[in-house]
């Protein structure tokens, strides 16, 4: 399991490098999610399967449905999407599909592998675990977090949408 962590961190530096360098928003959000599905394998690879399925929920798929709002939150018109259409051409998806084909190939080594005797026992984490973490001393945290995630979300529809114009 050590091969399985040390590789999918790396290929969460990598992609996650490919989108801070990156110039197309399109490429970096496709690596975006490769690199949250290898912070997913991580935690996979850790013994925590609680914690990589809330990953590939809640962020992998909050990252999308976010995406999907902005375009439509920004309303472009049909020259932009004729741009991403140009900029969403086949060659642009060997990347991302390369990182994630080796993601899936490590997931299936770790699930089919014999399992090792290693000295360190890992032991799984459940959800009424995660629920009494969250909600019993750390109410207060997840509290503010939310409060948080919610003025920013309207501090972005705030100063996102069109005034009419007159």
């Amino acid at each position: 399991m050590d091969f399985a962590f040390y590789f999918s961190a790396g290929v969460a530096v990598v992609s996650t490098l490919r989108v801070v360098t990156g110039t197309n928003p399109v490429h970096a959000l496709l690596y975006l999610v490769v690199s949250l599905l290898a912070v997913a394998m991580c935690f996979f690879s850790l013994g925590a399967p609680f914690a990589g399925a809330l990953e590939i929920i809640v962020y992998a798929g909050a990252i999308m449905v976010l995406f999907v709002f902005v375009v439509m939150m920004l309303n472009l018109g049909p020259a932009i999407a004729q741009q991403e259409r140009a900029w969403l051409t086949p060659r642009i998806w060997i990347g991302p599909s390369l990182l994630a084909g080796v993601l899936l190939l490590q997931l299936l080594w770790a699930l089919f592998a014999e399992p090792s005797n290693a000295p360190l026992a890992l032991t799984s984490v459940g959800p009424k675990e995660v629920g009494v973490s969250l909600f019993g001393p750390y109410l207060l945290a997840v509290e503010l977090a939310s409060l948080l995630l919610l003025a920013a979300l309207i501090a972005a529809y705030h100063l996102g949408r069109h005034e009419a114009k007159e």
